[in-house]
């Protein structure tokens, strides 16, 4: 066979591909429509076990490289979880005709969030400067008013907290609740809210925009004093897969100057030095290693995010500086034993993160 013939075969081969994953996914939806009728849970991990185990055996039967085929096979098991779990949530729509505001709802995470709601058969409205004046549209959120069951503020962080502020002087009935990513600068105003009786409470979505499947994420429920209002927020993400937990305003503002401040300047200094180092990034990307590759993947993703939310989660944060501290100590340490040659030294700095990353568990 020449290499047209052999090329035919195989664009015959990837149409039966495409056929056999579209035929896997009607029998995922029927799946989930069993599991929806009997209240089992969407997410089985035995049975992804069985999958997976199954798919390495066989690839070793055909000699064919495992990895491969648990790597297809995983990204198969996402793909119907995501439609499971969609399915889920319109099934067990919460919304009933109740009404939501979502302040920045055309921003990015905002976006999320009236795209949720509104799959949940909640009547949402948006309220964001990027928007025309319409129905269900305001450019300014005060001419939306307050009367709705539910107010998300989903505006940069400075914004968040003059609009929480606001709102608690116009008292609205129904649940309140930011999604931002820090609370130092919006404590005020989430206060306020709860001394005027309103039913409050802070989250944080700890994904993107761009995510599909809850399941194997973590959302922040942060209780300002009403007990209640957190409880209704949780109800809300009952039906998706999401981990959900609980977490002091003060605690979580610690927590995140390492899990995103840290992160964050970890990444915003290596692609600083790249930038700043007078070598070419092409000439870098063709003799790249592995650990290389990985780091430029997630701080060319970094570099590409909004540059003020960054500033702002490393300034509002009252607790930010202690881990840049602690990164400018960590370099300047690496730096002195490279210079004065202390190998002993060197190698007690991994020892020390090799037996902290072995805790992660």
């Amino acid at each position: 066979m020449n290499l047209d013939d052999l090329r035919k075969d195989l664009s015959t081969i990837d149409r039966r591909l495409v056929d056999l994953i579209a035929e896997r996914q009607r029998v995922v939806s029927e799946i989930g429509r069993e599991k929806l009728a009997s209240g089992t849970g969407t997410r089985d991990y035995a049975r992804e076990k069985d999958v997976l185990d199954m798919g390495r055996s066989q690839a070793v039967e055909l000699g064919i490289d495992p990895d491969l085929v648990e790597e297809v096979l995983r990204k198969l098991i996402h793909t119907s979880l995501a439609s499971q779990e969609r399915d889920r949530v319109i099934a067990e729509g919460k919304g009933d005709g109740q009404t939501v505001l979502v302040i920045g709802g055309s921003g990015k995470m905002g976006g999320w969030f009236v795209d949720f709601f509104a799959s949940q058969g909640f009547a949402t409205s948006i309220a964001d400067p990027g928007v025309d004046d319409g129905p269900g549209r305001f450019s300014n959120w005060t001419d939306a008013g307050v009367d709705f069951d539910i107010i998300v503020v989903a505006a940069p962080l400075a914004v968040s907290g003059r609009i929480l502020a606001q709102l608690a002087v116009l008292k609205p009935k129904g649940l309140v609740f930011d999604i931002g990513s820090l609370k130092t600068p919006l404590i005020d105003g989430l206060r306020e809210l709860r001394n005027a009786g309103c039913r409050v409470t802070s989250i944080h979505p700890m994904f993107g925009p761009e995510t599909r499947l809850l399941s194997g994420h973590h959302l922040i429920f942060c209780d300002v004093g009403s007990q209640q209002a957190t409880d209704a927020a949780k109800g809300l993400f009952s039906s998706t897969m999401v981990e959900q937990l609980d977490m002091g305003l003060d605690d979580h503002d610690r927590l995140i100057a390492y899990v995103l401040g840290l992160s964050h300047a970890l990444n915003i200094a290596f692609f600083t030095a790249l930038a700043e180092s007078g070598e070419a990034a092409p000439k870098l990307a063709r003799m790249s290693s592995t650990t290389f590759d990985s780091q430029l993947l997630v701080s060319a993703a970094v570099a590409q995010d909004n540059p003020r939310l960054y500033f702002e989660i490393q300034n509002l944060n009252k607790f930010g500086l202690e881990p840049l501290n602690s990164l400018c100590d960590a370099s300047g340490r690496i730096r002195e034993v490279v210079a004065i040659g202390d190998e002993d030294a060197f190698v007690e700095l991994m020892e020390k993160g090799r037996q902290y990353m072995a805790l992660r568990g």
